[in-house]
């Protein structure tokens, strides 16, 4: 059969194009096909216009515990080695300043504290006061009235130049790219919207809604807000649900040299409001993200627009809405989900979002922001049914039988080739192929090799 392979990938994200290449380059698997429903690749969560533009290495993500830093470093460390090993400086990655800030007593003594407990992971991590902060970031430093330092203490935690800015959906096209290169018996199928995933003595064949089929002997779903549909629609990931989070940004004009993060609430399982200089908007500089959840599993042009019926079936149970009623039953997280819906709103969400952002950068005023239309995207979050509770994070449904499930949000892109990693061992296992783990691991992370 002419559209026959070893695998299939479901999703042409950064996720997916990473395994396609990872197949391509370290696997004796013969075929590997990658289909997407859109008309290019990385045009959903991957695209440059969807998310902060960041490899999240957890030096500066105060959400991060020391331990999960240290297995998300390595991971973040195969995306760099990759970008500059392909010569992608300038063009996928970029080099800029970054750090997170404790603003305030409470939150300097905080950043003191994780500072000291980080530079196990990252020894060359620096510490700056006031003073050094104003030297790196002074728009952070000025004050409201455009003149004067502001009055709070405000310490950092960072670098004064890293390889930490990326285009993922660059990044994506390279691998996509290679891959095919790599071997003419690889294609990318696009407008190839899978409806059925069906078992056959082979092993499965995929229709599209518009009634193309291809075969694999492996399907690996990385569909993001999909994927649990998609696996559902199979009988897999029952216990689970999804909570899709969409994301906005704002436009502020050229204040930031570099990314500068901020102190997260504890209480609050979304990012804290970030500072990133756009490198597809030049001159100028996105806060954000804000977050609400919708009946959606991506964006579309308008808030009431493209809503999800297939997350109707996934979502339609009593576990699922008991876990928003108990988020909700926090005064911290009520206020955010409330504050977060006014973000969304003509005229109102601008004035509200500018005192958040005047925390980042106190100089602010209403006409320097505007909203980043068409910036930002939605993130599966997953309900674990049988806990009722939010699984924060990335998700894998593993069925042993030839198709596996990733749900994979923040900071899915950074991971990207670590879950390929992951995802090319289990293939390689079940197709009985060979996998060179060590060279994977001599090419993106020696580290790990001479551990």
């Amino acid at each position: 059969m002419e559209n026959n392979f070893d695998v299939v990938i479901i999703g042409a994200g950064v996720s997916g194009c990473a395994l396609f290449w990872t197949l391509s380059e370290y696997t004796d698997i013969k075929s590997v096909a990658m289909v997407d429903k859109c008309p290019n690749i990385a045009m959903v969560s991957s695209n440059v216009r969807a998310n902060s533009q960041t490899i999240h290495d957890g030096s500066i993500e105060t959400n991060y515990t020391a331990q999960k830093a240290k297995k998300v470093k390595l991971a973040a460390q195969k995306v760099t080695n990759y970008a500059l090993k392909h010569k992608l400086q300038n063009q996928v990655i970029f080099k800029t300043q970054k750090m997170a800030i404790g603003v305030g007593d409470a939150e300097c003594e905080f950043m003191q504290k994780r500072h000291q407990e980080f530079l196990s992971v990252f020894p060359d991590l620096e510490w700056f006061d006031k003073q050094t902060i104003k030297e790196i970031e002074p728009s952070v430093i000025l004050g409201s009235d455009g003149k004067s330092d502001r009055p709070e203490n405000v310490v950092g935690s960072g670098y004064r130049e890293a390889w930490c800015a990326m285009d993922f959906e660059g990044l994506s096209k390279d691998f996509a790219a290679r891959a095919q290169e790599k071997n003419p018996n690889n294609k990318v199928f696009l407008n190839f919207w899978v409806k059925e995933i069906k078992r056959n003595d082979d092993g499965y064949y995929l229709i599209s809604k518009s009634g193309e089929v291809i075969t694999a002997k492996f399907v690996l779903v990385n569909a993001g807000s999909y994927s649990l549909v998609l696996a559902q629609s199979m009988g897999y990931g029952t216990d689970l649900g999804c909570l899709p989070i969409a994301g906005s940004f704002y436009f502020v004009p050229d204040l930031l040299k570099g990314k500068v993060y901020m102190v997260q609430n504890p209480k609050l399982p979304f990012a804290a409001v970030h500072g990133d200089p756009d490198i597809s908007a030049s001159g100028r500089t996105r806060i954000g993200p804000t977050a609400i959840a919708m009946p959606k599993l991506e964006r579309s042009k308008h808030w009431y627009s493209g809503i999800s019926f297939e997350l109707g079936k996934v979502d339609f149970h009593r576990e699922v809405f008991g876990v928003l009623l108990d988020l909700l039953k926090d005064s911290d997280i009520r206020s955010y989900v409330f504050k977060n819906v006014i973000f969304e709103l003509p005229y109102f969400g601008k004035r509200l979002f500018l005192k958040d952002a005047q925390k980042l950068i106190p100089s602010l005023k209403l006409n320097d922001i505007e909203y980043a239309e068409g910036y930002g995207e939605v993130r599966p979050q997953v309900v674990d049914r049988t806990q009722k509770q939010l699984e924060l994070g990335e998700k894998k449904i593993i069925t042993n039988k030839g198709v596996t499930f990733n749900m994979t949000p923040s900071p899915g892109a950074t991971s990207c080739l670590q879950n390929a990693f992951v995802d090319a061992q289990e293939i390689a296992a079940y197709l009985q192929a060979t996998f060179d783990k060590e060279r994977f691991l001599r090419d993106l992370s020696p580290e790990e090799l001479e551990s």
